[in-house]
């Protein structure tokens, strides 16, 4: 069968002339590595530089993480390129890609940013419809001018992704007590040598390393044994710190098509497209992926450009600095899982939890918070709903205002599996609502009796305090899981007003989104 074709490329050769490869196949894998590798072609924008105008625009009604990428999508319908470009973002605003939704595809759009893979939480979906809105670029400019901001400086060690700091682990310990089915783990980390500060509802961006083990096995797959340098760093480092071993990429499924033949190669193809021929590509790592085209022996380095970079995770401060400075720690859920004969690990959550010794130092920076903070007004009362490790930036928020005298009344709602082993922070929780600092605390336990009760049964409970608290200028904060629990607590809070504020379903949900138009209603969700 022809390669396809492509478009000329610069004469660059990413494969030796001793890759396993024909003439016409090394051709199109060089063509193909110089399209991915295409370095950028400027800076990124910074989190909070202005957005690309638009012409008639009103609004961007899709940017909700809990709707549907097709619904986006058919949202968008008809908007300018970089609104469609947005619609297919995650709609987190989490800043793991060094934008905010709106300003990275701006910055596509614009063409001073050229990697279409940046979004984590979106994952291969955005990016495949990245890719083809991106597309429309090489035919026609934008349909609306996009305005890119000058380029961001670098700043110091630690202020962003680009530029991470070395920060020291201090200590882990863990948050769950006997026959609980979670691992959770509070991990506090020393600032003092990197300089590094923050605010509260800011996150922190880890770099983690993939598993040792996974890496070997990874290895193996392919018959090599990792020793093999690329510009001077074996490549057994190389899986380690620089590569996600994750989800397989539509790069190595394309790889895969020139690496086997009939049947197995139509597979691959169809993978690379973004098709499920035998349902099982959600569950198909670059292991997995090897294994399931019979583990081809591949030279090292050609695996290694068809892999995606190691992205960094993001996870939310659990902690103020004005009640512990130069210190930081985060409350972290331990990832596993059965899937086939393999256990899958977390490669952030693994790495906090266990791979990552006292002592170490870890690259990592701040991410600021966009749209996630305190209220300026001390004496302004706060609503925190926060299960799980939803709780972080709240135990955050209870300490920044405990350490700065702060006067507003707090409210926290937490909730988990069972109240004798997922009660985290149980002693300093229970300590601040006996000294008057948390005015109230709502439990909420889904494993402790008959019937699962969360927290948005809770405040359905206690909503007519719940709603006077609002009229008085309480702001309401959420943490936790974007595609549920979130949508299940707004709901509730809808519910809420309708009932206790004699309104229609309409008029509460009109003043919920008035709460999000006054910067009342803030959601730190993923």
């Amino acid at each position: 069968m022809n390669a396809p074709m492509l478009q000329p490329m610069p004469a660059v050769s990413y494969l030796p002339e001793t890759a396993p490869f024909s003439e016409e196949q090394r051709a199109w894998l060089n063509g193909f590595f110089a399209a991915v590798l295409a370095p950028p072609t400027g800076t990124p924008v910074a989190l909070d530089a202005p957005a690309a105008p638009a012409i008639e625009d009103d609004g961007a009604p899709w940017h909700d993480p809990a709707m549907p990428l097709d619904e986006r999508m058919k949202l968008a319908e008809g908007r300018p390129l970089p609104r469609r470009l947005m619609a297919a973002m995650a709609q987190q605003d989490c800043g793991q890609c060094g934008y905010v939704c709106e300003s990275y595809a701006a910055a596509l759009a614009a063409g001073t940013e050229a990697k279409l893979n940046l979004c984590a939480p979106g994952g291969k979906e955005t990016a495949r419809m990245l890719k083809a809105l991106a597309a429309e670029l090489d035919g026609a400019p934008a349909a609306v001018p996009a305005t890119s901001a000058p380029a961001a400086p670098v700043g110091a060690p630690g202020t962003s992704r680009d530029n991470p700091a070395l920060v020291t682990l201090v200590s882990r310990h863990r948050l769950n007590k006997g026959a609980s089915e979670k691992e959770t783990w509070h991990v506090e980390f020393d600032l003092a040598a990197a300089g590094l500060d923050y605010t509260v509802g800011d996150s922190f961006g880890i770099f983690p390393e993939n598993d040792p083990a996974l890496v070997a096995a990874v290895l193996a797959a392919i018959g090599a044994d990792g020793s093999e340098e690329i510009e001077g760093r074996t490549v057994a480092d190389i899986l380690a710190r620089d590569v996600s071993l994750g989800g397989a990429p539509d790069g190595l499924f394309q790889l895969l098509t020139y690496l086997t033949g009939g049947e197995a190669r139509r597979r691959a193809r169809a993978l690379a497209a973004g098709e499920d021929p035998d349902g099982d590509a959600a569950g198909l790592d670059v292991l997995a992926a090897l294994e399931k085209f019979g583990r081809p022996a591949i030279a090292a380095e050609v695996l290694v450009e068809a892999l995606e970079p190691l992205q960094p995770r993001l996870y939310s401060i659990s902690s103020s600095p004005k009640a512990t400075p130069g210190r930081l720690s985060l409350t972290v859920d331990t990832v596993r899982y059965k899937l086939g004969s393999r256990t899958r690990l977390g490669v952030g959550s693994t790495f906090l939890s266990g791979r990552l010794e006292p002592g170490t130092p870890m690259r990592a920076y701040v991410q600021k918070a966009h749209g996630f903070a305190l209220p300026a007004d001390p004496a302004t009362p706060v609503i925190m709903v926060g299960p799980g490790t939803g709780v972080a930036p709240f135990r955050a928020f209870l300490w920044e205002r405990m350490a700065s005298g702060a006067k507003g009344r707090n409210w926290l709602f937490f909730g988990h599996q069972r109240s004798d082993c997922d009660f985290f922070y149980e002693d300093e929780l229970s300590g601040m609502r006996a000294g008057g600092h948390l005015a109230r605390l709502t439990l909420a336990w889904s494993r402790d009796g008959s019937e699962k009760v969360y927290v948005q049964d809770r405040m359905r409970e206690v909503g007519a305090d719940l709603f006077a608290w609002l009229e008085e200028g309480a702001h309401f904060y959420i943490c936790g899981d974007a595609k549920r629990m979130a949508k299940d607590v707004e709901r509730a809070l809808v519910e809420v007003v309708a009932a206790h504020g004699g309104r229609t379903t309409d008029d509460a949900l009109a003043y919920v989104a008035g709460l999000k138009k006054a910067g009342r209603y803030q959601a730190d969700v993923y």
